[in-house]
């Protein structure tokens, strides 16, 4: 803050006058703005994408399904049957042991009652035997 003296001729003393001197502040200003505008990395508007390479495959078969119904109180089906948890898990080993690409596909179609608890040891268990081909199927009643 600079101070500029006034020589007023009926005081003895000079009169003070405050005055901003602002050519050093924006020369700090501009000098933060060139900074900032080098250091910032330059952004670069690319989408990388992991194509597939070669020749398509020949000849596309339909995956089989596998439907695990869960009801309101745990009961697992599988397609329509009832299973235990020791052959639930049985079975998801058998689906394990399979190549990724004859891997069955597992729709899990949970009551609307039923407990998430009961869903979630489903899901893991499907998760814990490395079977990637997971969704759940009917849940449009969720959706707002």
């Amino acid at each position: 803050m600079g101070m500029t003296a006034v020589q007023n001729p009926g005081l003895a003393a000079p009169e003070v006058m405050p005055d901003v001197n602002t050519t050093p502040l924006i020369d700090v200003l501009l000098v933060l703005l060139v900074m900032l505008i080098i250091t910032i990395p330059t952004q670069l508007h690319a989408v990388t994408l992991d194509l597939p390479s070669g020749p398509p495959p020949q000849s596309l078969k339909t995956p089989t399904v596998v439907e695990l119904f869960i009801d309101f109180d745990g009961a697992v089906s599988w397609n329509g049957l009832a299973v235990s948890p020791a052959t639930l898990e049985q079975r998801l080993a058998d689906l394990a042991r399979l190549p990724s690409s004859d891997q069955a596909e597992i729709h899990i179609k949970p009551n609307s009652v039923a407990d998430y608890g009961h869903v979630a040891a489903v899901m893991a268990s499907v998760q814990r035997h490395g079977l990637t081909k997971m969704g759940m199927v009917g849940q449009g009643r969720f959706a707002h």
